[in-house]
């Protein structure tokens, strides 16, 4: 078992997810393209599902990230002060989220603020939610974006980038620092 408490709420709640549709694991595997052995591991909470894996679970359960974290992360409040903003972090693909929104189901938009390492390259095949609002404002470093086949969009400190995502998009940090960016996300 993984000593962070989210890590460990986040397993109990994809377990529960799972079993209020009913599905097996070799159902979910088949419905998210992700094995069965990890999705096993990641329920029982002996790892920590990637960004890429964890935006395949929110897909098939109807969720924003922001939402089934918001989930595990206690009672919403209408102040998140800084030092309680709930952190998540991909440690294989160099990603670090902060929940800056206090969460809150009734609500169909959030704040995220976001970190990659130079190098970093995270590939997600769908998004969560079908038609979500992303507005992608780079704070420090260099952001390269890509939605589908179009050719990418690269973003430097200032720039800002309005898209609604419907199929794949990738995230890459070309260095050679670090990234920081803020995503404001909103559900259609």
């Amino acid at each position: 078992m993984r000593d962070d408490p989210v890590d460990v709420r986040l397993a109990a709640r994809l377990a529960e997810l799972r079993a209020e549709q009913g599905w097996s694991l070799d159902e979910l595997a088949e419905r998210t393209g992700v094995s069965r052995s990890t999705l096993s591991r990641a329920e029982r909470g002996e790892i920590s599902p990637t960004a890429a894996t964890l935006n395949r679970l929110c897909h098939v359960y109807g969720r924003t990230m922001s939402r089934l974290l918001g989930e595990v992360e206690g009672e919403p409040a209408a102040l998140l002060r800084a030092a309680d903003q709930p952190r998540w972090e991909d440690r294989a693909s160099g990603f670090v989220r902060r929940s800056v929104s206090p969460p809150h189901p009734g609500l169909r938009g959030e704040l995220v603020e976001a970190r990659l390492t130079a190098g970093a390259d995270i590939a997600y095949d769908r998004p969560p939610v079908p038609g979500l609002e992303q507005h992608i404002w780079v704070l420090e470093g260099a952001l390269e974006v890509t939605e589908g086949d179009t050719a990418g969009q690269r973003l430097e400190r200032g720039d800002c980038l309005r898209l609604r995502v419907w199929g794949a998009t990738r995230f890459h940090c070309p260095g050679p620092g670090d990234v920081r960016y803020l995503l404001a996300v909103v559900l259609p």
